[in-house]
């Protein structure tokens, strides 16, 4: 990737031009290597591609070896000069192009006092966005204007502005026939600027490429550098050390304090500590700089972002593979972020993301080191982690009970639904109540409440009991926890989809991650050098399991046809849990209906205990929909586990509906849908000037091939000749190109 090339050439769907899309970012990340002295720094280039749909990160890089020779390169020896490079960007990719160094004044080239734009740069005033563009464009040698702007409807208030270079565009036709000489080349860079609040513009879209050279001396009397007067300069100079140099690309002011103050509570930090870094012994950050090496040559698209603390030392890193990103399309519906070696203090403060598949086997979908639990440093995290995933926040996302890590959800997340991790939940109240907590008695009681209210009055009600029955109401924990139970119960959170993460039984916990491989004194060395291992494993789990799904010919336990129809849809650990729903709708004994509405019809269905005693009989509420063939029933099996509970089946059969309606056979457990784990990128919005679009584009097609031909011999014979002849037409065209 060079600057002052021209422009990218397109496929002739994506002609996209100056639209002004507002939420369609893409960003152009470069990798490059860690020093080994202890200064973690690395350089960071931030371009704007012509994507037209999504957010989507593009990552690039030259070949190990190359990159390790590009760093950042601090010329002063004052740390205080460098206090404003916090955000640093890093990926691999294909392409062997160069990488500019940057320095810490300017983030562009030596010598410059103004970085070039950021997305998430936040000004002031639009005249501050303004100077500080103008006083940039100046020093490297171009002018500006504005090219659009927009204001409040029936108000004159600026909303937002395009700041463009003024090479921008072609004459018309009428200034074409004057005799001025032309100046415009159709140049695309530009900034945009919208207002988000009433005294804060930011930078929501930036584009650096020029396609023509710079002539500093000219530009010194272009208009809008004449505009820039002495007082206005010295006014903004202050700013842009401030504003500008802190990057606020992930950056958010802290949030009034607010916590729990319990017992298990991690401490909430409203306050930003500049200095802040990670806790590194002698020789980690060559065991970083190795292990990111070693991803980038191994894994394709292996992507990383380190963040710099206020002195230019490490203090977060986040990092994800190919494969990650391309599962996050199919499972990230519900993400847990697991916060085990953090909170139970390990040597690593190694912070995860993971879900479920298909198997309900766990999926890694990232991983981040921590300096610490503040905020700021989790906003950080979350906003890396959700650009990765082209800005698709997950529906459900599960945290422990730590209250920074709630509140940036809180500010990332705003829409997705959040829930306090019942297993840590359950394991903390056995845990605070001592020898209680041993008592079978006590389980029994507490697993009834938590598991077995249908109504919320029943679920207040039992915890009320409990409280009592075992002499917890002085316990402060155990009230502020009761206080927070909408997040943790799941009687509060019945129509809330969690494919069966730590709700579905009692006893059940989901276990960390790392679990079995990370331990409290696992140092970075052992763990980077387990990391792979375990993915690997994980993969081939996930490979067997899918071929065993594929063979399975289960004995069928009824005679109804919903065992049967989904045999041959679910896979195998899916399958067999939903045929214990099917086997239990034996204990189903009565249907009766107690309400109509037209075609709504509210049903009671009894079911009978364990042991088939009717004493221990309970009643379900089941609401069906004759028209839209829907379902529900008071205990939201379908949305806790992700298919559909006995009571439900048993209302659908009393119905005669022969087959399960497709809208409850959910594509996440399907055993015949082709999954291709590489990041989505449809063939409308490729750049094919872009290496990294072009790998993840062909990667993307070459996995259906892959995918297909290893189903059996003659589809593998195939595919490995359309490979041998796709790979001779390509080499005969670069050996064209070359003669």
């Amino acid at each position: 990737m060079e600057e002052g090339l021209g422009t990218s050439e397109q496929l002739p769907e994506d002609e996209g031009g100056d639209n002004e899309v507002d939420s369609e970012e893409a960003f152009d990340i470069t990798c490059n290597g860690i020093e080994s002295d202890g200064h973690q720094v690395l350089n960071v280039e931030a371009n704007e591609l012509e994507a037209t749909t999504g957010q989507i990160l593009e990552f690039e890089s030259d070949e190990a070896e190359k990159n390790c020779e590009h760093v950042l390169d601090f010329e002063s020896s004052d740390p205080r000069d460098n206090s404003h490079q916090l955000l640093e960007f890093h990926s691999n990719g294909l392409g062997g192009g160069d990488t500019t160094i940057i320095d810490d004044h300017t983030g562009s080239s030596p010598g410059k006092s103004y970085p070039p734009p950021v997305v998430g740069m936040e000004f002031e005033s639009y005249e501050d966005a303004y100077n500080y563009y103008n006083c940039y464009a100046k020093e490297l040698g171009f002018a500006i204007r504005v090219k659009s702007s927009w204001t409040k409807r029936n108000s004159k208030e600026k909303r937002g502005a395009v700041l463009c270079c003024n090479c921008e565009g072609f004459k018309t036709m009428k200034e074409a026939n004057s005799r001025r000489k032309e100046t415009r080349t159709g140049c695309l860079a530009m900034i945009r600027l919208r207002l988000v609040e009433p005294s804060r513009w930011r930078v929501d879209e930036v584009k650096l490429e020029h396609n023509h050279l710079f002539d500093p001396e000219r530009v010194q009397n272009s208009k809008s550098h004449k505009k820039m007067d002495a007082g206005v300069k010295r006014k903004l100079e202050p700013a842009v050390d401030v504003e500008v140099r802190t990057i606020k690309l992930y950056r958010t002011p802290a949030v009034e304090n607010l916590g729990y103050g319990s017992s298990d509570e991690r401490a909430f930090s409203g306050q930003i500590d500049g200095s802040a870094r990670l806790k590194l012994k002698e020789g980690d950050t060559q065991v970083i700089y190795n292990f990111f090496c070693r991803m980038q040559l191994m894994r394709p698209n292996f992507f990383y972002i380190m963040d710099l603390n206020d002195e230019g030392y490490l203090k977060n890193v986040f990092w994800i593979d190919s494969r990650s990103r391309g599962a996050y399309a199919y499972f990230g519906d519900v993400v847990v972020v697991d916060t085990t070696c953090l909170s139970k203090k390990y040597d690593i403060p190694l912070l995860a993301f993971f879900g479920l598949n298909h198997h309900k086997q766990t999926l890694l979908l990232g991983c981040g080191l921590l300096a610490d639990e503040s905020f700021e440093t989790y906003v950080w995290l979350l906003r890396a982690w959700l650009s990765c995933m082209s800005g698709r926040p997950p529906q459900s996302i599960i945290t422990d009970r730590c209250m920074a890590l709630q509140n940036a959800i809180s500010e990332v997340f705003p829409r997705a639904q959040h829930r306090l991790n019942l297993s840590i939940i359950l394991g903390s109240i056995f845990n605070t109540v001592g020898q209680v907590g041993e008592s079978e008695v006590f389980r029994e009681v507490l697993y009834n409440t938590v598991y077995n209210s249908l109504k919320v009055d029943e679920f207040e009600v039992a915890w009320e009991e409990m409280i009592h029955q075992f002499g917890f109401r002085g316990y402060g924990w155990l009230q502020s926890l009761y206080e927070d139970r909408e997040r943790w119960a799941p009687i509060y959170m019945k129509d809330t989809f969690f494919a069966g993460i730590s709700i579905d039984q009692p006893g059940e916990f989901m276990s960390p991650f790392f679990d079995g491989y990370v331990h409290k004194q696992t140092n970075l060395k052992e763990f980077f050098d387990i990391y792979d291992f375990v993915l690997q494993k994980m993969h081939q789990k996930e490979v067997l399991c899918d071929f065993e799904s594929r063979e399975f010919s289960p004995v069928l336990r009824t005679r109804c046809n919903y065992e049967l129809q989904l045999s041959k849809l679910y896979t195998k650990e899916i399958f067999l849990k939903f045929q214990d729903e099917m086997a239990l709708m034996s204990n189903c004994s009565g249907i009766a209906q107690i309400h109509a509405n037209g075609p709504i019809i509210t049903y009671i269905v009894k079911e009978r205990g364990a042991q088939g005693d009717t004493g221990d009989a309970r009643d379900f509420e089941v609401t069906y929909d004759k028209m839209g063939v829907e379902v529900r029933c008071i205990c939201s099996c379908f949305n806790f586990k992700g298919y559909l509970c006995r009571h439900a089946l048993s209302v659908l059969n009393y119905n005669s509906i022969e087959e399960i309606p497709n809208h409850y056979i959910l594509t996440r457990w399907r055993k015949d849908f082709k999954r291709l784990y590489a990041p989505e990128l449809g063939s409308s919005n490729i750049d094919i000037s872009n290496p990294v679009q072009r790998f993840d584009h062909l990667h993307k097609r070459a996995m259906q091939v892959v995918d297909e031909g290893m189903t059996s011999q003659d589809h593998y014979m195939v595919a490995w000749q359309a490979f041998k002849e796709s790979l001779n037409k390509v080499r005969l065209a670069a050996d064209k190109h070359v003669s």
